[in-house]
């Protein structure tokens, strides 16, 4: 049996801030009015060496428990999906600086850059295979410290 939102607490809280969080961010009407057009992907090698060589700005965009439970990309900025709407002046706007939005499989990067681009963002892009393929791969990962 598949798991509904209704039928498991975990995906019921993680649909309810995901959808939280995108009504949060208030579009223009035209983008309102319309489909978002699919935001740019960017492949995990060229995330991780981007990122690590600091070239880009590597944003994840889980929740805490889930960035609890795996880690965290070295470097990246942990911005909750739920804390979109506080938070939002933490994403760079600068053409020269690339920002990479990451989740779990890319379900939610994708989303939210889209509708950044819809805001007028023009340097973001998500990672191809999310944070589910970085540690299929055996990229390293930060634990994050115990409190």
């Amino acid at each position: 049996m598949t798991p509904t939102p209704s039928s498991h607490p975990r995906i019921a809280r993680r649909a309810l801030l995901q959808a939280a969080a995108c009504a949060a961010l208030t579009l223009p009407a035209a983008a309102r009015a319309q489909a978002l057009p699919a935001a740019p992907k960017v492949d995990l090698e060229t995330a991780r060496t981007a990122a690590a060589a600091g070239h880009a700005l590597l944003i994840d965009i889980r929740e805490p428990d889930e960035h609890a439970a795996t880690g965290v990309a070295p470097g990246a900025l942990r911005l909750p999906l739920s804390q979109i709407k506080e938070r939002q002046s933490e994403i760079p706007r600068d053409p020269a600086r690339p920002v990479l939005l990451i989740c779990r499989t890319q379900n939610r990067s994708s989303k939210l850059a889209a509708m950044l681009q819809a805001q007028g963002y023009t340097n973001v892009s998500y990672v191809d295979g999310g944070m589910k393929e970085w540690t299929g791969r055996h990229f390293p990962t930060e634990a994050l410290p115990s409190r």
